[in-house]
């Protein structure tokens, strides 16, 4: 069974709540909003122009966006109060975060996380991004965290390693029964490419900031099945 979205887009109190804490990544989020149509053709259209919500970073005056992330490592903390607040309440929603690897790197991270699991944070779910790089260079020449799976599981967290390219394969992490997770908070490690499916992008450093050539876009598109928008 496939994860319930109550109140996408909502202010609805009971609604079920997404944290995007690698927020950076907002354009996947907007594409997602889009196709759900809590926004329309038109604002999506807007992204990145003067006076547009869909800024560079997630805005929470955007509908179905509850929280402003970007500086990384705060997106697990709201999250984990969103989800200690789910536990006081008489109808708990579920709380979604999509985290870096690169978090990792921070003290808050695992702070928020042993307070998840303390608290048993049951409607907590963490798709970790194990992509293995960041910004300046890869993680395990950065600061080497291969073995947060296993710290995460030691904190009292149920984990399960997917491929983070496999929709079917997260969408069943993400539905596991409450049975399986026995009132823990769930970290799925999603293992991913950077770049995934264009050869000149895949797993390479420098293209967390370069801005591709009109000729590299439309070698990138082809690659992946697609044609360019006129």
């Amino acid at each position: 069974m496939a994860p319930r979205v109550r109140g996408l887009g909502t202010r609805d109190p009971g609604r079920d709540r997404f944290v995007l804490s690698k927020g950076h990544a907002a354009m996947a989020w907007y594409g997602a909003l889009c196709e759900l149509h809590v926004i329309d053709d038109e604002l999506h259209a807007t992204y990145g122009q003067d006076d547009s919500l869909l800024g560079t970073h997630p805005d929470p005056e955007l509908p179905g966006v509850d929280f402003m992330t970007g500086s990384l490592g705060q997106g697990l903390s709201y999250a984990v109060g969103s989800a200690m607040a789910a536990n006081l309440s008489g109808n708990p929603w579920s709380i979604y975060v999509v985290l870096s690897d690169s978090e990792l790197d921070e003290g808050v991270t695992w702070e928020a996380a042993l307070i998840a699991a303390h608290h048993r944070c049951s409607t907590l779910t963490v798709v970790l991004d194990l992509n293995g790089q960041q910004a300046l260079g890869y993680t395990r020449d950065v600061l080497d965290t291969s073995a947060a799976p296993a710290a995460f599981a030691a904190m009292g967290w149920h984990v399960s390693e997917v491929d983070g390219h496999d929709v079917d394969a997260l969408n069943a992490a993400v539905s596991l029964d409450a049975e399986v997770l026995a009132g823990r908070p769930h970290l799925i490690v999603a293992k991913t490419s950077a770049g995934k499916g264009v050869r000149f992008m895949e797993r390479r450093i420098e293209w967390h900031y370069l801005p591709m050539t009109e000729a590299q876009y439309t070698s990138a598109l082809a690659e992946l099945g697609e044609t360019p928008s006129a």
